[in-house]
């Protein structure tokens, strides 16, 4: 009993500092909403910018995204555009014809191949950074559409010279496709609301998101370059130019529209991946920040929670697999009946970080609405993060642990046109010892409820139901998928 307490304590205690931290950001984003900054201007004409395209297997999307950065604003002659193609499908075949198709009309590109794959998406950008001719590098995956003024709206941020980045904001074409996508964009705005804004307002760490921004070709550089050791390069290498005193700049009034997964597999090796490769990365380059004398314990603090917030999804599991000791013990040792009051930090947890989130999905000019749509979708959002968390906390004990992986691609799927996911050839399902065990944790939250109202103890009711109906979705969906595909 005293292990089951004292396991549960050390994770609500986690999650408590997690909340603040996450509801110090809000007020920092707070203030720099109402402390707002002109974009710099150009500090001179039209640099020269190579604009990269990593590219592996993506047929669907790969004509939307050419199409979209050959109207890119900016002078023919200052910008080259790189589509760093590892693909082994047809989709080598349309990069071409597209490209022939733009031949005539004056653009520099080049269609860059490699004989291997070494290294992924890491090790395509170093290849094409040796061979690029830009003084800046714009990047973009290819699930993106760049806006036309991208880069007259980004590049003003370079007139100063120790600025290493610009990060743009994701937006998101589909983000009404369904109720996956509408949970993704309602926990994606946090990020690229209240997270980044308010980390740079600060002046904390914080991270260029892979794609939908641009780098000082020389940041990139003089960080060390791209390395394929994780899973999250582009994680990676901003905490390497951070630690080498480049600065960053976060840019929420810039949109970058991308297309968000919509099957709940895609979903899940997304999380995987970027879970996984935060924890690498924490094992990485924590221990530099932490003994850097460059930068203040509250920067130390909030990069420490930065680095480790995959983290969450372990606490999260943990909390899950306590739920029905937890409320054994309450029932049978009055021993904790102090302790378990403790246990409302939990409650005060969901209240500091679903204010962020509140924030950073609040439409001002429809707040009733908004309101609403958070009661509804935030405990759905929280419900789905813990369905899908047993899957995603294997990674991040890989990551912690040192244990790689393959870099596995998010399936891209031009929804507009593609309603049916089952039609998409790279989406390959099968059934996994995983989706077993998250039916079994469907009927362990089953047992917890029957086992609480049975015995008139309604204290983890509500958690149980969140259990049930985020396990249940996330395993039912992925069962579903595997046999119909």
């Amino acid at each position: 009993m005293v292990l089951v307490v004292l396991l549960y304590s050390i994770v609500l205690f986690y999650i408590f500092l997690y909340s603040l931290i996450q509801f110090g950001l809000l007020i920092y984003y707070l203030k720099s909403k109402r402390n707002e900054l002109k974009p710099s201007a150009l500090d001179r004409e039209y640099p020269m910018v190579t604009i990269q395209l990593p590219v592996y297997n993506e047929k669907y999307v790969i004509e939307r995204l050419l199409d979209a950065v050959f109207l890119i604003d900016w002078p023919k002659e200052s910008f080259e555009i790189q589509v760093l193609d590892d693909s082994n499908d047809q989709t080598t075949e349309l990069i071409e014809k597209k490209l022939a198709s733009f031949s005539s009309k004056g653009y520099n590109f080049s269609h860059i191949r490699r004989s291997n794959r070494a290294g992924f998406k890491a090790g395509a950008l170093a290849y094409g950074l040796s061979k690029s001719n830009g003084e800046y590098i714009a990047i973009f995956d290819s699930d993106f559409i760049p806006n036309p003024s991208f880069l007259k709206q980004t590049m003003g941020g370079f007139s100063n010279p120790k600025v290493g980045v610009v990060q743009t904001k994701w937006s998101h074409l589909n983000a009404d496709f369904s109720l996956l996508t509408k949970l993704q964009s309602f926990g994606l705005n946090n990020h690229f609301t209240v997270e980044q804004r308010g980390r740079n307002f600060a002046g904390f760490f914080i991270n260029f998101n892979g794609t939908a921004g641009v780098w000082r070709k020389t940041c990139i550089e003089n960080s060390g370059g791209w390395q394929s050791d994780t899973l999250t390069e582009d994680l990676d290498l901003s905490y390497r130019a951070q630690l080498k005193g480049w600065k960053f700049i976060y840019r929420e009034d810039v949109n970058s529209p991308a297309e968000l997964p919509i099957t709940i597999d895609a979903l899940k090796n997304q999380q995987f991946r970027w879970s996984k490769g935060a924890a690498e990365c924490a094992r990485k380059n924590l221990g530099k920040v932490l003994k850097s004398k460059s930068f203040s314990f509250f920067e130390k603090v909030n990069a420490f929670f930065h680095l480790t917030n995959s983290i969450m999804y372990l606490c999260m599991m943990i909390l899950v697999l306590l739920t029905v000791p937890v409320v054994y013990v309450s029932l049978n040792s009055s021993v904790f009946d102090t302790y378990f009051l403790f246990a409302n930090v939990f409650f005060l947890s969901s209240c500091f970080i679903g204010a962020t989130y509140f924030v950073a999905n609040f439409d001002t000019s429809n707040r009733l609405k908004s309101i609403f749509q958070f009661l509804y979708l935030f405990p759905l959002f929280l419900s789905v993060c813990m369905g899908i968390g047993f899957y995603v906390s294997i990674g991040v004990l890989q990551g912690f642990l040192g244990l790689k992986s393959d870099f596995v691609r998010t399936p891209k799927f031009n929804v507009i046109n593609r309603m049916n996911p089952s039609i998409n050839v790279y989406v390959k399902s099968k059934l996994k010892l995983v989706n077993f065990i998250e039916i079994a944790i469907v009927f362990y939250s089953v047992f917890g409820m029957f086992y609480s109202f049975t015995n008139s103890n309604y204290s983890m009711m509500v958690f149980l139901v969140m259990i049930f109906a985020g396990s249940s979705y996330s395993s039912v969906n992925s069962i579903k998928h595997a046999i119909l595909k």
